[in-house]
This record gives C-alpha cells, sequence and structure tokens, in this order.
C-alpha cells in the first residue's frame, strides 16, 4: 500500500507525527510519500519525494497532517484523482480526522482495510463575465462572497433559475456544503447539516436585517450570485480559504454540485453528532 503525506512539516510538533507515521508505515511494508519541499527536513527517512500533484496520483491515501484546514485541502485534492484521505489531528480542533495524534495504532486498522469511507459532496464554483468563466474552484467546506476593502455593506442577490431566493445587505455571503456546515457558516449563524445531506447552505455575514437567516436549498439547484457595491470597492470570493478571487461588478458568481466527491477514512465508532457533542459543544479531542 502507497501512501503520501502531506503536512506542514516545518511545524515541529506536526514533523514528530509525520516521523512516527512514517515508522509505523514502513515497519509494515507500506511506501511512503513526501513533498519534495520537505526533502530536507525528513530526507533522512526515505528518498520517495513527489512534486504536487504527483503525491495524490501514485498514493492509494492520502494522509493529511494538521487541522481541518489542511484535511480539507488535502481532501479535495485527492477528490479529483478518485484517492481516499486519512486526516491525522496535528492541530486544535481536528473536526474532520479520523485519528488523534496519540491514536496512530489506529493505522494498523486502515492498512489491514477495517476502516469505513465518508463521501461528502463539494461546490463547484466558477465566476462568470461577459459569458465566460474566468475563474473556477472547487470546496470542500464553502464559498465565501465577501465586501472589498472598504468596511460598507455590500448587495447581494442570489437567484435559481426564474427564482430570487436571496436579496440582502450585508458584509458577505456564505455558501457552505454539508461539511462546512461546522466551518466558517456554524460561526455566522447557520445551522449545522448531517455531511450525507445533497443540500447546500446560504449564510449572510452580518446582514442589515432582522429576517435574514439561513436558507438551505437542494444541491441540484444551480444558484447564480450578483453582487453590487454603491463605490469603488470590488467584492472578492474565497474558496476554502484560498487566495481570494476579485468579482468584476458585473460578474456573476455560480455555485453548483461539483462533479467530484472526497472520501473521507472514518475508523473509530463515533458517529457525526457525537463528534458535534464532543468537539464543538464540549471542546474535547
Amino acid at each position: 500500500m502507497i501512501f503520501s503525506v502531506i503536512a506542514d512539516l516545518t511545524k515541529k510538533e506536526t514533523e514528530l507525527i509525520a516521523r512516527d507515521v512514517f515508522t509505523l508505515l514502513d515497519s509494515k511494508g507500506c511506501k511512503v510519500c513526501f513533498s519534495v519541499k520537505n526533502k530536507y527536513l525528513v530526507g533522512d527517512l526515505t528518498n520517495n519525494f513527489y512534486y504536487e500533484p504527483e503525491l495524490y496520483q501514485v498514493c492509494d491515501i492520502a494522509i493529511a497532517i494538521g487541522g481541518d484546514g489542511t484535511t480539507v485541502k488535502v481532501a479535495k485534492n485527492a477528490a479529483i484523482y478518485g484517492k481516499l484521505t486519512l486526516g491525522i489531528n496535528g492541530g486544535r480542533l481536528g473536526f474532520l480526522s479520523a485519528v488523534e495524534r496519540n491514536e496512530l495504532d489506529l493505522l494498523n486498522d486502515v492498512i489491514e482495510g477495517n476502516f469505513k469511507t465518508e463521501e461528502r459532496i463539494m461546490i463547484k464554483a466558477e465566476v462568470i463575465e461577459d459569458g465566460k468563466v474566468i475563474a473556477s474552484a472547487h470546496c470542500l467546506n464553502d464559498a465565501v462572497a465577501s465586501r472589498g476593502d472598504f468596511a460598507r455593506l455590500v448587495d447581494f442577490s442570489i437567484n435559481s433559475g426564474e427564482r430570487e431566493l436571496l436579496s440582502v445587505r450585508a458584509d458577505g455571503i456564505i455558501l457552505s456544503t454539508p461539511t462546512g456546515s461546522t466551518a466558517y457558516s456554524l460561526a455566522a449563524g447557520g445551522p449545522i447539516l448531517s455531511p450525507d445531506l445533497n443540500s447546500f447552505v446560504i449564510t449572510a455575514i452580518c446582514p442589515h436585517s432582522l429576517m435574514a437567516r439561513s436558507i438551505v436549498v437542494n444541491s441540484s439547484d444551480v444558484l447564480d450570485m450578483t453582487v453590487h457595491s454603491d463605490v469603488s470597492n470590488l467584492a472578492i470570493l474565497t474558496c476554502d480559504g484560498d487566495k481570494p478571487i476579485v468579482i468584476p461588478n458585473d460578474a456573476i458568481v455560480r455555485i453548483s454540485l461539483s462533479e467530484y466527491k472526497a472520501r473521507l477514512i472514518k475508523i473509530k465508532p463515533e458517529n457525526f453528532y457525537e463528534i458535534v457533542k464532543k468537539k464543538i459543544i464540549e471542546g474535547r479531542v
């Protein structure tokens, strides 16, 4: 079995976890691959170094070591190549992680195939100007349209076909998957959705309205969002916290169901609601 380890190994604690992971997997006869940018850190362990996206192409399972941001990034990239993702918590919350740093023995279950796989839907976000797609991205958590440099409210309008779903002045709009419903959308007052639902959540950020509430829509709906500002203040689109994309004033942000699905490895018997209670409500790992 071939594993690719993706992590920020410049962080000492993450590097130590990666070394322990390598030691265990190597002792079981598994091939373990790292990014070439980490060669100077773990070059004493192996010669199996690859550039991205080669790391995802060569492996059976991509291992994400870090917080939820790392797991989201790895799972999204792995999904494009049809690969599984195993999250190991090297951060704080680790809501998407299958293994805590003190539970690395559970990797034996992965090697033996004693695990389940959870599929998570993703968002495809496109910025369309004059009928042409000028930028696109796939999101496991959320696509966020927000105001630019000025601290001024922006007018957002969202349609589905001929229907207007939402028109609101706000700092921004979060368009979230069920996976992302426990992230930024939750912090903005949105609902928690079970990850097996085929739905998106629309949540306004600081809306100038007493009645603006989150809307849950079917993920088969195609949503077109327009953004208008009364000053020269171009809005931006941020997909899973990546580099922001400028939204031109006459552009449309189109949200649809991605053709890819993230596939997360699940080892422990905890269900989704038990994890929510433990990690979000009680703040335990």
